[in-house]
Formats: structure tokens, C-alpha cells, sequence
């Protein structure tokens, strides 16, 4: 954290001891993220158990997350209130006796369920007209920069977040038995792999030729694992055609068979996706590659081993869109196999040379 960081001037208060309630964004990349909110409760109330909302996909997240007591796993409906089901949510939360709930996100529906289970401290931001829903509303998110900084803000007392900070980064932490029994399970010994994330919420953050580096990566004694969900399974099948048999298809339903890969892996190739939020809170040495979105707002707080982006910033840059309505892809495109396949390799070789030496 650096010298300005609001929670170096609080002090840790043991004394109340009411459970927390934390309501996160549930993209995987988010959720991630969302570690960070645990990591200053943890050391602004190191009694108060904190405890997260999560949806089946993001639930194995959690289990991996230093701090976090238990998640509470309720898939809500998508488009509309479904007040038995947040009724039903609001017994969960009563039994539980929160005292306090955070609401990362700004809609009227994250704040209904703590809502009706009669939690006493309800914070969040102002945003679709959440008055009465929520107990401590804040102002001032469009004025901060970054997801982390906002959520901070609702971690911390009123006005505490003005600006961005250096906040604890998130943190997973798998068990190298699990590696190990996931390694036995799927047949893929002990040797070294690099992971491939080829997928990302919308086309435009797809980087366009994973295959060209899976098959030079192969053809160089990589074993190749492809990490994502059944969305790249058609993708996936374009890689093994391309990188031959030391390229296996990983991907699946299940997002804790892509936390083992990834922390199994020596090293990770992604777009900015969740996976790569994944990859960076487990440790494993990690490429970005960036084309429409921003480095600085988007980028895991964890660090990248190399952030790759077009050697020429273009003008639409970076649009945030889900879809290329400019340059034809070109931030994407520009970046060449090549150019990623050098850098996996420097990395390789830096982890390696600063491997401890065994006793």
C-alpha cells in the first residue's frame, strides 16, 4: 500500500463482533476483485466474520479466499424482482444475524434481499433510486477511477476514498494437494504447462491467434492446456487441431477445474478476462494481452508478468466495446504470435532462473 492509503491512518478495531455481509458484482474477474473489500474488513474488524453472496459459477472462487468465513449460493433470476425468491434469500441472510450488509453493485435489486432480512447497516452507492433500501448511501463512485476504489469506498468510513490507492491485492490460495489429486485425475503428470485463456466477454477482447501459438509453444516441448468455459469449447477444438497432442482441451462448465489449471500451470496466456483475475489473485505468472480495454482500470491489482498491447496506440483506443466498429480489430490483430510467444518464453525462463535452490 502506499503512503497515502486511507486504511494506514485506522486503526484495527477488535471489539465488535457481528457478521458482514459482503453482496459482490458476479462476473468472474469481479468477484475476484471483491477479495480486496475482505482483505480491509479483515483489518479494519479482524472479529467480525465476513461472509459472501455468490452464484453457483463464482462459488468456487470463495473457497479459495483467505478471510472469507462462508458463501451463502443463490442464483436470483436474471430480468426481473422475483420477490419469493428474494424472500426466500432475506430468510438466509436472517438467520445468519448480520449487522452489516455492502452493496457493491448500484441496482435496486442487490439491496432487496438484505432489505426484507431486516439487516441493520445496509451500505451501498445512490443508484436506481435505492432510498430507503439502503441505510448509509455514498456519493462520489463517478469520481473514482477504478472498481477496487469503489469498492473500498464502501468498505471504509464516509468520505475515506477520494482517489485511487495501492489496496491489498486479491488473494487465492490452492491447496498443492488439490493440484496435485486435479493433475492425477486429468492425466497431466507433473511436467510444466502453460495455460491458454482464449475466451472474454465479447468478442473485440479475444486476441486473434492463440492457435499459431499454441502449435510454435508445442513445437518448442510445452504441454498446452486450454482454460475457459463451454463458450470456448469451439475454440479450444481450433487449438488442439493446430497444436497437436501436447495441447489438451480443459475447458468446461465447472470453474474450479479452470482455478486448478491455472494454478497448476507455470504460466498463463490470456485476454482480459476473468481468467486472468484468477491467475494473478493464485500467483501464477501471468500475460495480458489488452486491445480495447485499459490496462490501468481493468488490469489485475495482483500485476501481470507482461502486459501486451499493439506496439502503436490507435486512435479508438481503448472504446471498452464488446464488438469492433473501428480499425477492423486492429488493436488485436497487430499483436502477433510472434510477439507473445517471445514474451511467454522470457517468462518462462525468469521464473525458472529465480526458482529456489533445494536444500
Amino acid at each position: 500500500m502506499n503512503q497515502n492509503s486511507p486504511i494506514e491512518t485506522i486503526a484495527a478495531d477488535p471489539r465488535p463482533t457481528s457478521p458482514i455481509l459482503i453482496v459482490p458484482y458476479m462476473w468472474i474477474g469481479d468477484f475476484v476483485r471483491g477479495h480486496t473489500a475482505v482483505r480491509l474488513l479483515k483489518a479494519r474488524w479482524p472479529n467480525r466474520p465476513v461472509d459472501l453472496l455468490s452464484t453457483t459459477l463464482c462459488a468456487p472462487l470463495a473457497d479459495y479466499m483467505p478471510g472469507v468465513r462462508k458463501t451463502i449460493v443463490y442464483d436470483l433470476p436474471r430480468g426481473r424482482i422475483a420477490l419469493d425468491r428474494q424472500r426466500e434469500l432475506a430468510a438466509l441472510f436472517r438467520r445468519e444475524g448480520y449487522g452489516t450488509a455492502l452493496m457493491m453493485p448500484r441496482t435496486w435489486k442487490s439491496a432487496l434481499a438484505p432489505t426484507l432480512a431486516g439487516i441493520p447497516e445496509r451500505i451501498g452507492f445512490i443508484g436506481e433510486v435505492r432510498f430507503g433500501l439502503v441505510t448509509d448511501l455514498r456519493r462520489g463512485e463517478r469520481t473514482l477511477p477504478r472498481m477496487v476504489d469503489k469498492m473500498a469506498a464502501l468498505v471504509l468510513p464516509r468520505n475515506a476514498v477520494k482517489a485511487a490507492h495501492a489496496w491489498p491485492v486479491p488473494q487465492l490460495e490452492v491447496p498443492e494437494a488439490e493440484i496435485k489429486a486435479w493433475r492425477a485425475k486429468n492425466n497431466l503428470g507433473d511436467g510444466a504447462a502453460i495455460a491458454l485463456a482464449p475466451g472474454a466477454v465479447g468478442p473485440s477482447k479475444r486476441w486473434t491467434y492463440y492457435a499459431e501459438a499454441a502449435r510454435e509453444l508445442a513445437e518448442r516441448g510445452f504441454n498446452i492446456w486450454i482454460v475457459g468455459g463451454p463458450g470456448e469449447k469451439q475454440q479450444a477444438a481450433e487449438i488442439v487441431a493446430a497444436g497437436g497432442p501436447r495441447v489438451r482441451d480443459l475447458t468446461g462448465t465447472d470453474l474450479r477445474n479452470g482455478i486448478l489449471a491455472l494454478a497448476a500451470a507455470s504460466e498463463v496466456i490470456s485476454n482480459d478476462s476473468g481468467l486472468l483475475h484468477v491467475a494473478g489473485a493464485i500467483g501464477t505468472p501471468s500475460i495480458g494481452i489488452f486491445g480495447p480495454t485499459s490496462p490501468y482500470h481493468w488490469a489485475p491489482l495482483n500485476g501481470l508478468a507482461a502486459t501486451m498491447k499493439c506496439a502503436t496506440n490507435l486512435p479508438c483506443q481503448p472504446c471498452h466495446k464488446p464488438v469492433c466498429t473501428a480499425n477492423d480489430h486492429a488493436c488485436m490483430r497487430d499483436i502477433t504470435a510472434r510477439e507473445v510467444v517471445d514474451t511467454a518464453l522470457k517468462v518462462v525462463a525468469e521464473k525458472i532462473k529465480n526458482r529456489p535452490v533445494s536444500a
